[in-house]
């Protein structure tokens, strides 16, 4: 115990108890303002707490709202746009497959009309046999009983020799008609097989067609769900959306690190061309030239990208007409062409310059200067990766764009998530505060508990003495009754 603070210095004891007292009936007599000091500072956090929590969930409303917006947004575009594409896909397979329906028409009527007409050519008419064998059969009856009678029989003979020389020339000409009907049915197997080609491409072409509409359905139901602002569209749109981030994020880690291998390739020959000792702040000004080029060839490829539509990060190229997109598209490849030749030259002269610095070394040291036999192998390597990376490069937009169109939703709900935390730990803060200013409260009144034992006491006494009081005039009442 400090000096200052002990009442008897030759008695700590005596002095720590004096003081304790004196604190203790202090806090007794500012008991009341004690309480209602701890209890307004309680509620004062707790509303504070309120109001700022219910001020972050109006925040929160709006960005999820927000966010909603910009996902069904997003959702709607890409629809109208897998629709648009569908149904320029369906009308060129309509103008390829079937726009010259008239003339495969003209086709198949001629072809029909000359199977047709071969068909009517090879109709089979034989002739009755049954009749032929009647004639025969009399013709034979009659030499039979012309038998004796050598007139009659020579003419039965004649007659049935007649008929049976008619019935063979009959059936030589049946046999004659059959073998040109065979061959006119032989002629119509092409026709038939041209005709049945035609059908099944036709078909196809059609069945093509059908595929399409159903999946252009599909992209229809899609669309409405979207448009309705549905629940089920919005969750399958936020699946989609995070499967993209991470998709397009772990492709751009990639190219990174591919981008990271091409300045590899050239922070070397560049340090011999801007010089080594030059500096740009705390970076090499070699290192700096060797990003500026990178960068360069990135951006020469979103600008290609953009000419041929197929990313869509800058509005004012995708305005222009066609012709001056074609006319940037052929100049953006000339630059990118020519960036990838200059870094190709770079990667050769690092692979020359890095010989050169292990034959110094081996000059240094003292031994003889050994070039390797196939030197020429790695040089052309790093030529050909230094000429590829560039184009490679190009392909960042496609995931750069759906990185960018994703990021937005993405981190529009964790930013929603982390205020939604945020105002829960506020109203957490505030319903503690509420709690500990009720145990502050009774931990005063645990350090106090004596004089408030002594309270309880006398006013325990005296309402004893006060109902006693008022008990004895009651009962004096009561005996003095009977005798008046």
């Amino acid at each position: 115990m400090p000096s200052w603070l002990m009442i008897f210095p030759g008695s700590p004891g005596l002095s720590a108890l004096l003081l304790v007292t004196m604190v203790v009936v202090v806090m007794y007599g500012a008991r009341t303002p004690a309480h209602r000091g701890i209890l307004g500072i309680a509620r004062a956090i707790k509303g504070a707490s309120k109001l700022t929590s219910e001020a972050i969930r109006r925040v929160q409303d709006r960005m999820t709202a927000r966010t909603r917006e910009v996902l069904l947004s997003s959702g709607l575009e890409d629809a109208e746009r897998q629709i648009e594409q569908e149904f320029q896909r369906i009308s060129a397979t309509v103008d390829r497959d079937l726009g010259a329906y008239p003339a495969l028409h003209r086709k198949l009527a001629d072809q029909v009309s000359r199977i047709d007409e071969d068909y009517r050519r090879a109709t089979d008419s034989p002739p009755a046999p049954a009749a032929w064998s009647d004639t025969l059969r009399a013709a034979g009856e009659l030499a039979e009983r012309a038998g004796t009678q050598p007139a009659a029989a020579k003419a039965v003979n004649a007659l049935s020799t007649a008929i049976a020389e008619a019935h063979d020339e009959a059936m030589e000409a049946y046999r004659e008609e059959s073998r040109e009907r065979h061959d006119l049915m032989a002629k119509m197997v092409p026709a038939w097989r041209s005709m049945a080609s035609t059908l099944t491409r036709v078909e196809k072409s059609v069945g093509g067609i059908f595929e399409r509409s159903r999946h252009l359905d599909d992209l229809m139901h899609r669309y409405q769900e979207i448009a309705a602002k549905s629940d089920v569209a919005e969750r399958k749109l936020t699946s989609s959306t995070f499967t993209q981030f991470v998709i397009s994020g772990v492709v751009l880690v990639i190219a990174l690190l591919g981008g990271f291998i091409n300045f590899q390739l050239i922070a070397l020959p560049m340090s011999e061309m801007v010089g080594a000792t030059s500096r740009l702040g705390t970076m090499q000004t070699s290192d700096v030239a060797a990003l500026v080029i990178i960068l360069i060839e990135i951006t020469m490829g979103l600008f290609l990208m953009e000419s041929l539509r197929i990313t869509r990060l800058f509005p004012v190229i995708g305005r222009l007409d066609a012709r001056t997109r074609r006319r940037m598209a052929y100049a953006t490849f000339a630059l990118l062409f020519v960036l990838a030749g200059i870094e190709s030259s770079l990667a050769y002269m690092r692979d020359v310059l890095a010989a050169d610095r292990v034959a110094l070394t081996q000059a240094l040291a003292g031994s003889a200067v050994q070039r390797p036999e196939f030197m020429w192998i790695p040089a052309v390597g790093q030529m050909v990766m230094g000429f590829i990376l560039p184009f490679a490069l190009t392909f960042v937009a496609i995931p750069l764009e759906s990185f960018i169109h994703s990021s937005r939703i993405v981190v529009g709900q964790i930013a929603a998530g982390g205020l939604r935390m945020l105002a829960f730990g506020v109203e957490l803060i505030g319903f503690s505060a509420d709690h500990v200013g009720k145990g502050l409260n009774n931990l005063y009144d645990v350090i106090i508990f004596m004089p408030l034992k002594i309270e309880e006491l006398v006013f325990e006494a005296r309402s004893r003495a006060r109902a006693g009081s008022q008990k004895a005039p009651s009962d004096r009442s009561a005996s003095t009754a009977p005798t008046a």
